[in-house]
């Protein structure tokens, strides 16, 4: 056989169909444009929608916490060794915070209403009283007492300033009510987080590859677990302040002193804030009877937040939490900035989260 010998130019060679880096590069270019044109789309939505996103953000961290309480009610046996569902165990739940308040509020609110119409009734002959109280202050005359209390004698102008008042409440009435609207929407956003969370849940991890998604569900199960024992923590400093508060009011003898020591104990569920608005409230209630009754209330409550600002939080913080004192701070500071009072509420159980995010995916452990 005859050996055909082929020129190598003259062989056609198949054309490859992947595509040079020349020609990948304008694809390239363009799909980062595109994704940075999302991602500051994405920035500029949720600046836009930030108040709702913030709502959203403390109704799941409240769902998160309350979890634990609902499926410890879940583990409850009916009849026929039945377990209680997680709809009914959320029912049970809101019923007895409702009848808690509702038993509060109808034991301790009439005799405030009460003694209001009292006070009321005979503020023009309490006036001189006041005025002769106010006068009685040490170097009350260097801080023009005299005109303030000139001020109070004239009954126009008490009425003057009771219109400007009812003025005032009247226009920041919408303000109001767009809170407890806010407050309405967080507590269903709240209820349905509770109900269909693992639903939720189960969408977020599918976002993640299944190699990842393992080490994900166990950092998230620490984090709950931490965040779990918040809600603890908190209701153990809400109950020594609480029963304190009550004691030492009771001591006293201020007014209301069983409905003002509750309220010292659920209003410390807000840090800083709550504590400074109802012991103004107690000083007010005590300054009816007496300053000494006022100063005395001020005392308590400076040498209570000295202890439990350097002995109570740090240590029952740390082992619930397993937070430092200084973490707990810095986050209570950064959460107030952010969203005000709402931040606050949350802000230990975020650190609580962003503490374990860290210490999985980002503190470099030494080895041995």
């Amino acid at each position: 056989m005859r050996r055909t010998h082929l020129n190598p130019q003259e062989i056609a060679l198949p054309q490859s169909t992947t595509p040079t880096w020349k020609q990948r590069e304008p694809n390239i270019v363009r799909g980062h444009i595109l994704f940075a044109f999302g991602v500051m789309l994405a920035l500029a939505l949720a600046w836009r929608l930030r108040e709702v996103l913030t709502l959203v953000y403390v109704s799941a961290m409240f769902a998160v916490v309350l979890t634990p309480v609902i499926n410890a009610i879940m583990r409850f046996e009916v009849r026929g060794g039945r377990r209680i569902s997680r709809a009914i165990a959320i029912l049970l739940l809101l019923t007895f915070v409702f009848l808690a308040f509702a038993v509060f509020f109808t034991v301790g609110l009439p005799p405030v209403i009460r003694d209001l119409h009292q006070f009321a009734s005979d503020l023009p002959s309490r006036i001189a009283t006041m005025v002769a109280r106010i006068k009685r202050i040490p170097y009350a005359d260097k801080f023009g007492v005299d005109a303030i209390a000139g001020k109070i004698e004239d009954s126009g102008k008490i009425e003057n300033a009771l219109s400007a008042t009812a003025e005032y409440l009247l226009a920041s009435f919408p303000n109001w009510v767009g809170r407890i609207f806010d407050l309405l929407t967080a507590f269903v956003l709240c209820v349905y987080f509770m109900l269909e969370g693992d639903k939720a849940y189960q969408w977020f991890m599918s976002l993640f590859s299944i190699e990842n998604r393992l080490r994900l569900a166990v950092t998230l199960q620490k984090a709950e677990f931490r965040m779990s024992r918040w809600l603890i923590g908190q209701g153990l400093l809400m109950l020594i302040l609480g029963v304190c508060s009550t004691i030492v009011f009771g001591l006293l003898g201020v007014r209301y002193f069983f409905l003002l020591g509750v309220l010292m104990g659920l209003m410390n569920i807000i840090p800083i804030a709550g504590g400074v608005i109802t012991i103004l409230l107690v000083g007010l209630v005590a300054a009816i009877d007496s300053w000494t009754k006022m100063t005395f209330v001020f005392v308590f409550y400076l040498i209570y937040v000295n202890i439990e600002n350097a002995y109570l939080t740090p240590r029952i913080m740390r082992s619930s939490v397993n937070l430092m004192g200084l973490t707990v701070l810095i986050a209570l500071i950064a959460g107030t900035e952010l969203a005000g009072v709402v931040g606050a509420l949350v802000a230990v159980p975020t650190a609580a989260l962003i503490a374990v995010l860290m210490e999985e995916y980002l503190v470099q452990k030494d080895q041995s």
